[in-house]
């Protein structure tokens, strides 16, 4: 696999090197235009930069199926709405090229070739609901796009809805409406069946599923479940129990669905499974259609395996007209209303609208499903550490010398928390981010990070080192080294020969604190300035009178060194990018040996 290679940077660092005999002293005054402290606003990290970077200009939002009012007034404040429902394949694939985000709901399906007609514009695509079955997920982390979904806003109604159905379905209430419309009165035919007392099989136990167990538990049901992910404790807390697949379906006298489909689940219900139900099962879907095998549903129907089923989702929707399943008599059907109360209507536009404008403005998503799923709690605490951790993988990679392939990258991630309370996933993706997109024409965010990493032959190693103390700030550092590269700035390759950076969150603030084996303190905005010199008088006011001239602003400045009088390194921040020519007096300063300006 071909390395990383580092060619000429969009705006690339300016570097001069020399070695001369040392100077008298100078005096050590400080032009006006150098601050040692300021205070700085706290910034808000940026997944998507390019549609952050531009978001005034209005990124388009393309709605391609009904969305509720309350949502489509929300994103007409930050964004222009396209309203195109009933788009055929082709003119979804036509259309896209113009839109910065989609809005769909399960109706529309969001395929490999949709993202490549984008042509790159399209950064994310918001699923009106929870399943997001209908997106390819794998092609829209290769293109970069984030995928967001609205996963609360309609648990409840769909929680409702699964009721519902099982209740109308052990009742015949349809048929037995039907039968009243029809003019007929058979009392005796649709005499139906108790729930309470009966074993309630939830396959499932995700937000759906867990509030259908609360309900079901109310109406004096036996519910137990079963779902590989679930917690046990949680599943206690409301008197759930959970057991295996094949403990669920033999002892069940009610099924109901509510897993996603997966690869894994597709056609979970089968010949094979209905033949190990109890005979006269009665089972409801309110998930997905795919996860029962229709036709042989419609055969245990007819044996007398299951009894009855009630079925808001299908296969093919709409279903076709004649087909078995939905014309069988014991069989209720509605046509896919499990998210559909006013008030989840609502709420669901409400919640997807929200996240596919925070996604253009480039706040991080609680409810990415093509991302690191990071609690919102998480995100607010890790929100300094992510601006820190891609601001060292850009530092880093600027220091390699041109034409050195990078290949191996260590991180190492300083914390008094236990392995288990910080997830480094999220800064891992900021990491490569830095250190790709300087030199490259690829656009990275949190999405397509590891993706884009691989594609380039960039390995990223993770260490964490454990550390006493209080476990209050969820690190303490984080370090990246670069291995086996040459470095533009000498300086910054370590005692064991890594191009090693290292910095800290203070005060919410991200600093570069190490840089090769010196310790510096300098707040990473702007660009820096990084020069190794004789330590002596003078430097500091020297470097800045020479950026002064130029009316370049000094925000910050750090000197480490080995020893007094001895080799050191100056960090400088600056607000505004030097002339070359300033860079060169710099460089022509005796008693600096070596200095390479860097763009954050």
């Amino acid at each position: 696999m071909a390395s990383l290679k580092t060619p000429t940077l969009k705006n690339p660092p300016l570097s001069l090197s020399s070695k001369s005999r040392l100077p008298s002293a100078f005096s050590a005054t400080f032009p006006n235009n150098i601050r040692f402290a300021r205070s700085l606003p706290q910034r808000r990290f940026l997944i998507i930069t390019a549609s952050a970077a531009s978001f005034s200009n209005k990124p388009t939002v393309l709605v391609a199926e009904k969305l509720g009012e309350a949502g489509l007034t929300l994103l007409k404040q930050f964004t222009n709405v396209d309203c195109s429902y009933n788009l055929s394949p082709e003119e979804l694939c036509t259309k896209i090229s113009l839109c910065d985000a989609l809005i769909v709901r399960s109706g529309t399906k969001v395929n490999r070739e949709v993202f490549e007609s984008s042509g790159g514009r399209l950064k994310v695509v918001g699923r009106a609901g929870v399943g997001i079955d209908n997106v390819d997920l794998a092609a829209a982390t290769e293109h970069g796009c984030l995928v967001v979904n609205a996963p609360t806003a309609n648990t409840v109604a769909a929680a409702e809805h699964g009721i519902a159905l099982l209740a109308a379905m052990a009742r015949n209430v349809a048929q037995a409406d039907a039968s009243v419309k029809a003019g007929k009165w058979q009392r005796n035919k649709y005499v139906g069946v108790s729930l309470v007392g009966k074993t309630l099989a939830v396959l499932g136990f995700g937000k759906v599923g867990s509030e259908v167990a609360r309900r079901a538990k109310g109406l004096g049901m036996h519910v137990i479940s079963h779902d590989p992910y679930a917690p046990a404790d949680r599943a206690r807390a409301i008197g759930v129990e959970l057991v295996s697949f094949e403990v669920a379906i033999a002892t069940a006298d009610f099924i109901s669905l509510h897993m996603p489909l997966t690869a894994a689940t597709s056609k979970m219900l089968n010949d094979e499974t209905f033949a190990k139900m109890k005979k006269g099962v009665r089972i409801v879907n309110v998930a997905r259609g795919g996860v029962i095998d229709e036709e042989a549903l419609v055969r245990a129907l007819d044996a007398g395996i299951v009894a009855q089923a009630a079925l808001d989702v299908f296969t093919e929707e709409p279903p076709k007209q004649d087909s078995k399943l939905v014309q069988h008599e014991r069989v209720t059907v509605t046509p896919h209303l499990g998210a559909s109360t006013m008030e989840a209507q609502e709420g669901v536009a409400i919640e997807i609208a929200e996240a596919v404008v925070g996604a253009l403005k480039g706040e991080l998503a609680a409810t990415a499903v093509n991302a690191p799923m990071v609690p919102a709690e998480v995100l607010t605490e890790l929100k300094p550490y992510v601006e820190l951790a891609e601001k060292l993988g850009r530092l880093a990679v600027q220091l390699v010398a041109g034409g050195s392939g990078v290949k191996t990258v260590k991180v190492s991630y300083a914390s008094s928390r236990a392995p288990d309370d910080l997830d480094t996933r999220l800064l891992r993706a900021m990491i490569t981010k830095g250190i790709i997109e300087p030199i490259s024409s690829v656009f990275v965010n949190l999405v397509n990070a590891d993706y884009t990493a691989k594609q380039r032959g960039l390995r990223i190693t993770e260490e964490r080192i454990i550390l006493d103390g209080s476990p209050e700030s969820p690190l303490e550092s984080i370090q990246v080294q670069i291995a086996n590269v040459e470095s533009k700035f000498a300086s910054a390759i370590s005692e064991s020969g890594e191009i090693k950076v290292e910095g800290r969150v203070k005060d919410g603030i991200p600093h570069l604190t190490k840089v090769g084996s010196f310790e510096v303190d300098v707040s990473l905005e702007g660009s820096i300035i990084l020069c190794r010199q004789v330590d002596q008088p003078g430097m500091i006011g020297r470097v800045g009178s020479i950026l002064g001239e130029e009316n370049v602003n000094v925000s910050f400045m750090s000197v480490g060194r080995i020893a007094p009088r001895k080799q050191a390194v100056m960090a400088i921040g600056v607000d505004e990018q030097p002339s070359k020519e300033s860079l060169k007096k710099i460089g022509e300063v005796p008693a600096i040996e070596e200095f390479v300006f860097l763009k954050l």
